[in-house]
């Protein structure tokens, strides 16, 4: 038997989560395989090239800024889960661990972190304007609500602050 919730912090785990989600899935070689396997016109297609999002890469094609700006996006998707899953009071609350509220604060902290990882990187571009930005921030949330159940459910049952 794995480690017990008694041993599973609920942030810890949701941040371990993320890591691994950016890691796999942002990878150049996840992203490839997936342009070149999938449709993007069908359900199945659109959703295995969107766990691509928070991409990362090293391409000595690209400029150095580029380069920066996504691997930026993808660290601040990881340290803004961290932070919003310790900030959002919803599983703190609950009466009990392991409750819908703790599912529902996991999947939101990631729709949010993926959302404003996307916004601040905008800043970071060549001519930032205002409608990119919303239209980062979109992108970040779309990925954040289609992929974040599974922070949801990883955090689900875990414990909160020091004290079991």
């Amino acid at each position: 038997m794995a480690l017990g919730n008694k041993y599973k912090s609920a942030p810890g785990a949701g941040t371990a989560a993320a890591l691994i989600l950016v890691l796999v899935f942002g990878s150049p070689w996840y992203r490839d395989w997936a342009a070149d396997n999938t449709n993007p016109a069908t359900a199945g297609g659109w959703f295995l090239r969107l766990l691509g999002w928070p991409s990362w890469y090293i391409d000595s094609g690209d400029s150095l800024r580029e380069i920066v700006v996504q691997d930026l996006r993808a660290i601040l998707v990881v340290v803004l889960t961290a932070l919003f899953l310790f900030l959002l009071p919803g599983s703190q609350l609950a009466r009990a661990r392991g409750t819908i509220s703790q599912f529902f604060a996991g999947w939101g902290a990631y729709i949010f972190s993926c959302g404003f990882a996307a916004l601040l990187t905008t800043l970071f571009l060549a001519n930032p304007t205002l409608l990119r930005a919303f239209e980062s921030a979109g992108s970040g949330a779309t990925y954040g609500i289609f992929v974040g159940w599974l922070i949801g459910l990883v955090t689900l049952g875990g414990r909160r602050g020091t004290r079991s």
